[in-house]
């Protein structure tokens, strides 16, 4: 569930927007600069004034799309202008980085005169590589899109018409092959004639639908030949029957029905009165025109797909327009043409029929995912969506004449496709989705912190984990009303009135009435400070896993853990551990928190630890560096030996482990080098986890990946303790609070 205050939020905090302009080479001395304008840029000038194609060798153009619209077609708002309208541009941009690693200038126009609007596009032809024309209305669309297309030479898509189109076309050759029916005899009823509904009916007689079954119906019914009110030249084109009829006049016998239009339009009665095993794509946002419930209690044999996410076969334009200009992007194409959309529709419809990826699987909740009924499109955050499609539409564009650039090693062009995003955001996905499954109680000791009652919404929202807020009751009630929170599902217990204070502080003086604390303290604790008493809740299985420290410092959580918790069967040691999060990939850091001068057994330990760990909360194969200022003893000192014979314990108890050392972290990363003056190195690939031989050492470099690299780092998770307690950064940010909830409620220990 999205709130209102957190949708601003997230717009507002920090950089306005959501995007900004970054740049890909240095300028830090007087030669970058040189290099980068004058006189240096005078030479790629040069040579794009010889020969315009130049243009994609050296600049941006060839990875630039124009997002361009005037909001008059807004998702479901409407006309609410260009101004109002830009947040979504913005997040059209978002889109476009995240799954096809493309950039984006979003572009508002504040006309509603489509000459206008085809001049200005035009104008701007030598600045992208491809145009997606977003919310504007119909029938102004079909005439921009057109013009345009027709006009420059570069692709033109508008998303609303094809995007909708692409991806319901494949779920329709898929459905269509489970319900046992041929495409060229189904009869097709269309609820909406605005931009997507056109455009979907257009492609559906592209793939085999006859003109003469498939029937249109606008907000004045069904859209015949010879009716006058309402009507353009593109319903024209798709016009049947010659009188009129209503809606459920025309669903009758129907074996699919496609809806573009608006939420409840579709009653039970008919969809009883649909053909035998009909298909029904209800994709209005966010109302579908009939619920995925009322649709299955009317009858059982149906196919149903949504907009959704939360119900099978969600129809997401997302699956579409990333990948789509990839592959025109990189063959340089002139156009998106039919063969490329055609291409587009092919390819999900292929993938979907796949076997699918534990990673995938497990990033949707862990149950098989399998062609049929309630499989018959790939999921949106499926990785391998961007090699199937963006490739198949670059060979549609290189066969059909349209590209600039001829690819002819296609294995060499699916292995950079796979190479332009990393799978570190899956990986986390994938975290907070198995989090998802055992649905883990999760004590929150700083329960009167507004962060932890922000995140604590999240948490619920997303059915994440059950958490449990420690503090007064009256006063997390007063902080989330005066916050417009709602965590009236959250458990709420106040310290000083908890039943079994008693209880846990006896017990709490049974492990450490030889260690320092009288019984008057523990009753203390267990009263006055959450982290003892969280911690104690863990300890006796009130609550299944903690996470506390945004408001206290690293001692204040760590020291109850470690005095009430024991480390874990057969493990001597505890040790910190961050995943450090960078576009390409994810890599390990520890000892980043707990051990200030490990010796060699302690450094063997958590090198052990954290492989296991990475493991099995991220499925990650661990390849460890165990890292010094020394390659292979190319220096002697007590710091290098310490290493290497750490090392070795590692490699004695544990043979399975990739790992070696003791080496420079260049060194753990440069494949090649390794290979070729270190060609005894046990260390198989780039490394993924890092063993620090300090604590100095691992938490500096931490920070400095955070700080001044710009990776995110989630931790630290503790590893090593006999159950999940981790540790939050002192006034770390609501969405790590939420990922190291996920972390928590995923740790097995």
């Amino acid at each position: 569930m999205i709130r209102k205050e957190d949708a601003l939020r997230y717009h507002s905090e920090g950089r306005k927007g959501k995007i900004e302009v970054v740049n890909t080479k240095p300028c830090i001395t007087q030669r970058d600069l040189g290099l980068a304008y004058t006189p240096g840029v005078a030479e790629p000038c040069r040579e794009i004034e010889k020969d315009i194609e130049k243009v994609y060798e050296y600049t941006a153009k060839g990875n630039l799309v124009g997002v361009v619209s005037n909001g008059t077609a807004v998702l479901g708002l409407g006309d609410i202008g260009p101004e109002a309208g830009k947040p979504v541009m913005e997040g059209k941009g978002v889109l476009f980085k995240r799954f096809a690693d493309i950039d984006v200038f979003d572009i508002e126009l504040k006309t509603k005169d489509p000459e206008e609007i085809v001049k200005t596009v035009k104008l701007l032809e030598p600045t992208f590589g491809g145009i997606n024309l977003e919310d504007i209305k119909a029938p102004e669309c079909f005439y921009v899109e057109e013009k345009l297309i027709e006009m420059m030479d570069i692709p033109v898509f508008h998303d609303d018409q094809h995007g909708t189109a692409i991806i319901s076309g494949a779920a329709l050759i898929n459905a269509l092959e489970v319900q046992g029916k041929k495409i060229e005899e189904v009869k097709v009823v269309f609820s909406g004639a605005g931009a997507a509904g056109i455009a979907c009916a257009t492609l559906y007689l592209s793939l085999g639908v006859k003109k003469e079954n498939l029937y249109l119906i606008d907000s004045k019914g069904l859209v015949y030949k010879g009716r006058k009110e309402g009507m353009n030249p593109y319903k024209e084109r798709l016009a049947n029957g010659s009188e009129p009829a209503s809606l459920a006049d025309v669903m009758k016998g129907a074996d699919v029905f496609a809806g573009v239009s608006v939420g409840g339009l579709v009653t039970k009665e008919m969809v009883k009165s649909m053909a035998d095993k009909p298909i029904i794509f209800a994709m209005a946002n966010p109302d579908p025109e009939i619920t995925y419930q009322d649709a299955f209690e009317a009858r059982q044999d149906i196919i149903m797909a949504t907009g959704r996410s939360d119900y099978p076969n969600q129809v997401n334009n997302v699956l579409g327009f990333p990948f789509i200009f990839r592959g025109a992007l990189d063959v340089q194409a002139r156009a998106i043409n039919q063969q490329m959309k055609i291409a587009a529709v092919n390819a999900l419809a292929s993938l979907a029929k796949e076997d699918v990826p534990d990673s995938v699987i497990k990033a949707y909740g862990g149950e098989p995912i399998r062609f049929g009924k309630e499989y018959i499109i790939p999921k949106p955050f499926d990785p391998r969506v961007l090699t199937w499609e963006a490739l198949a539409v670059a060979k549609a564009a290189v066969e059909s004449g349209v590209a600039r650039k001829k690819i002819t090693d296609w294995d060499q062009y699916r292995n950079q496709l796979e190479s332009r995003l990393g799978r570190s955001y899956e990986v986390m996905r994938g975290v907070i989705n198995k989090a998802k499954i055992h649905k883990k109680r999760l004590v929150l000791p700083e329960g009167e912190e507004l962060k932890i009652l922000r995140a604590a919404q999240i948490l619920l929202d997303e059915n994440i984990v059950d958490p449990i807020l420690l503090g007064n009751k009256e006063r997390i009630h007063k902080i989330a009303e005066e916050n417009e929170l709602d965590i009236s599902r959250a458990e709420i217990v106040d310290m000083e009135k908890f039943k079994d204070r008693e209880a846990y502080a006896q017990k709490l003086y049974q492990l450490r009435e030889r260690k320092g604390l009288t019984l008057d303290a523990c009753r203390r604790l267990i009263t006055r400070d959450c982290n003892y008493l969280g911690a104690m809740m863990v300890r006796e299985g009130f609550a299944d896993a903690m996470v506390s420290g945004v408001n206290h410092y690293y001692p204040e959580v760590i020291r109850p853990a470690l005095q009430i918790l024991k480390t874990g069967q057969s493990r001597k040691i505890v040790a910190g551990l961050y995943a450090i999060v960078l576009k390409s990939e994810m890599i390990f850091f520890a000892d980043t928190t707990v051990n200030i001068d490990p010796d060699a057994e302690v450094l063997a330990q958590t090198a052990i630890l954290t492989a296991d760990e990475v493991k099995r909360l991220f499925d990650v194969e661990p390849k460890i560096a165990m890292l010094s200022f020394s390659n292979f003893g190319s220096v002697r000192h007590p710091f290098t030996e310490k290493v290497a014979k750490a090392t070795q314990i590692v490699k004695e108890q544990r043979p399975d482990l990739n790992i070696d050392g003791e080496l420079q972290v260049d060194l753990a990363f440069d494949t090649e080098l390794r290979a070729r003056d270190y060609d005894f190195s046990t260390l198989k690939g780039r490394a993924n986890i890092l063993i620090f031989p300090s604590l100095e050492a691992g938490n500096i470099a931490y920070k400095l990946m955070a700080r001044i690299g710009g990776a995110e780092a989630i931790g630290p998770i503790l590893v090593g303790i006999g159950k999940p307690i981790h540790v939050l950064q002192r006034h770390c940010d609501v969405d790590t609070i939420v990922r190291m909830a996920a972390v928590a409620a995923t740790d097995k220990k």
